[in-house]
Formats: structure tokens, C-alpha cells, sequence
């Protein structure tokens, strides 16, 4: 069992306040990702969590023991740096070992942590090789089989993958993913990159200036945004903004778009008035061609066909910069106006303080 609980964590840098009031409960065996941009304070708070950092205030809670004071050796954690930190005259195999070496474990011990550690990441080839030697891909891997043979109750990922190759982080991602299965622990990791965290997660913590924006599962933070900054950080390309006005209450928001387009969108309109400013946002995979039937008229500035897809870019009443994700063999062309349809229930609305209404017809969130 490895459950970890945050309560009320602070931290100050001087008079800088860097995490505000953060509360976080993480089940046993959870895959929890931290996600945000630069300087939302996600390595701050894993490095609390690990002990390489201290509270301003809070407790840190590891299976129900209170360890905020403790050291980190004591924590029973684990953390796998950015820099695969190995140190370059040692083998693979001495690598991997040194961990159990540190704690006085026979010769027995460590070479059945090392070799189980090899088999698990597949490297059983490469243990008497030196880190000069691997792949980029393979040094991290080196790196997770340190952390293995200590048999942590949690593992920490400072953005693990930041330093491999488009193609690379993407068979990572796979690996960890497997790794996380195998051993059937709990596991905190934290990326920039929101790719990583939707296709990881089991749950994302999204953070934004210190502060957690939203805690729920992949398709939660897709379908049901709570905030503005949520919906525009998950989901790639991000959510287009469209500027509206609140013009009725009867069977949902009666909404004007810029352009003068009306739209009757099924969401909550308990906080929502008549003469309210509203953005509406819809996703660009959520719009289409639409020729003689269009919601929307976009001026394309660009075009990107991928072949299944045509990324298509340009400017719509009321949004400058509007993206839609086209069928590929869509007959469009840079200069052209093109007419997308959108269907009211795929739409998002938030209010000028960036706080979503409630959606009343969802998909399954899986």
C-alpha cells in the first residue's frame, strides 16, 4: 500500500509565494500526473514530496505517517531526474547496483535486485556495457533501474523524457506505462507536456501559478473543463475562444457569437444573465466543412494536410486565430472562406472570470 496525501502545502522563496494551499489525496498504485507550464510549480512540489525541498507550511502524508520533517531516505521514495545522472565509469550493472551497495546489501541481494531491475527494463544485454555506450533511451531506462532495486513505496519522474527525441519520448511513454502495470505501484510524474499526461494518467493534477486548477482523469479535464485555463492547456491543437453575448435563458444559453451568429448551447445557466460577455470554445476536431450549412466562416491563412487530416487555420468573427481539424480530402485552399458547421452540444462557455458553466449533455468519460 502507498497512498499519499498533501494538506495545505505552502512554499515561499523569501517573500515569493510559489504553491498556494495545495490538497491533493493519491490512491495506492495511482499513475498521477502533475501538468502545467514553466514556473506553475510542478517540480517545486514533487521536490517537497521527495524531501529535496521543505514546506513553508503543510503536511506530507505517506500510508497515514506524517513524514514532512523527515528525511528522504526515510520517505520511502524514489525519484528519476531529467539528467539520467549515471555515473559514467561504471557499468550498467554496477549502475543499477549502487543503490543496494549504499545500503550494505550482500552480494546475493544485489545481484538479484540488479538482475530482476534488467529483466524489467529489458536490459539484460547491456549490463557490462558503460553509459557512453547506450542510447539515450537506454540511460533512462538505467536510471528507472535504480529506482527499481530500492523497492520504493512511491516513484517520483522529474520530466524524465524531456531530453529524448520526438520518436523516443513516444516508445518511452509506452515503456513507463508497461513499467507501471508490471510493478503495480504508486507513481507521481511531472511533464510541460500535456501529451505525456493524457496518454499516462490514470488522474492530472493541472497547475497554474501555484495553484491546482483541476485533479480528475484524462477525458474529465477534455470533456469537462472546470476553467478557461484548463480548457485551453488539455487538448491538442488547444480549444479555439469565440467572443459572445448572453441573449436568453429559455432551453438553454442563447448566445450571440461575433458575426452576429446565434447559437442555443445545453449548458447550466444558473450564474448567467441576459446582456452577460461570454466565451464560447469549441475544440477544433469538433468542427466541420459544412458547405451551404455553415455556423462559422473561417478565411484560411494556412493549410496543413496530413494526409486523414487537414489542419486548417485562420481567423473567424469574434477569434483571430481559429484552428479546425477538417476531413483531409476536405476541398479547401489557403485564401478561401470556408463554411464549418459545429454541433451546440461539443460547444464549452465561460464566463469573463474564465469559470465554465456546466455542460448538460456529456459523452461517456472513460
Amino acid at each position: 500500500m502507498a497512498t499519499l496525501n498533501l494538506k495545505n502545502i505552502n512554499k515561499s522563496f523569501g517573500a515569493t509565494q510559489v504553491l498556494f494551499d495545495i490538497d491533493l489525496a493519491i490512491n495506492d498504485k495511482e499513475f498521477v500526473v502533475f501538468v502545467g507550464p514553466s514556473g506553475c510549480g510542478k517540480s517545486t512540489l514533487l521536490r517537497i514530496i521527495s524531501g529535496l525541498e521543505m514546506a513553508t507550511d503543510g503536511q506530507i502524508i505517506i500510508d497515514g505517517d506524517d513524514v514532512s520533517e523527515a528525511h528522504p531516505v526515510e520517505r520511502g521514495i524514489s525519484m528519476v531526474f531529467q539528467s539520467y545522472a549515471l555515473y559514467p565509469h561504471l557499468t550498467v550493472y554496477e549502475n543499477i547496483a549502487f543503490p543496494l551497495r549504499v545500503q550494505k546489501k550482500t552480494k546475493e541481494e544485489i545481484h538479484a535486485g540488479v538482475m530482476e531491475a534488467a529483466r524489467i527494463l529489458k536490459l539484460e544485454e547491456r549490463l557490462q556495457f558503460k553509459p557512453g555506450a547506450l542510447s539515450g533511451g537506454q540511460r533512462q531506462r538505467v536510471a528507472i533501474g535504480r529506482s527499481i532495486v530500492r523497492k520504493p513505496k512511491i516513484f517520483l519522474f522529474d520530466e524524465p523524457l524531456s531530453n529524448l527525441d520526438a520518436a523516443l519520448r513516444g516508445d518511452m511513454r509506452v515503456e513507463l506505462s508497461k513499467l507501471h502495470r508490471d510493478l503495480d505501484a504508486t507513481m507521481v510524474y511531472v511533464t510541460h507536456d500535456q501529451i505525456e499526461a493524457m496518454t499516462m494518467a490514470d488522474r492530472i493534477v493541472v497547475l497554474n501559478g501555484g495553484r491546482v486548477e483541476q485533479f480528475d482523469t484524462p477525458m474529465a479535464l477534455y470533456h469537462t473543463p472546470n476553467t478557461k485555463f484548463v480548457a485551453s492547456f488539455i487538448g491538442q491543437p488547444s480549444m479555439n475562444f469565440i467572443d459572445a453575448e448572453v441573449t436568453g435563458l429559455n432551453g438553454g444559453l442563447e448566445v450571440t457569437l461575433e458575426g452576429n451568429v446565434p447559437m442555443v448551447l445545453p449548458v447550466d445557466t444558473t450564474d448567467a444573465a441576459v446582456g452577460d460577455r461570454v466565451e464560447v470554445g469549441i475544440r477544433p476536431e469538433h468542427v466541420f466543412y459544412a458547405p451551404g450549412a455553415g455556423v462559422l466562416n473561417i478565411t484560411v491563412d494556412i493549410l496543413e494536410r496530413l494526409g486523414g487530416v487537414s489542419m486548417t487555420y485562420g481567423g473567424v468573427a469574434g477569434c483571430e486565430k481559429f484552428c479546425a481539424a477538417l476531413d483531409g480530402e476536405a476541398p479547401i485552399s489557403e485564401g478561401h472562406v470556408v463554411p464549418l458547421g459545429v454541433n451546440p452540444e461539443d460547444c464549452h462557455v465561460f464566463t469573463k472570470n474564465g469559470i465554465a458553466l456546466k455542460r448538460q449533455k456529456l459523452p461517456a468519460l472513460v
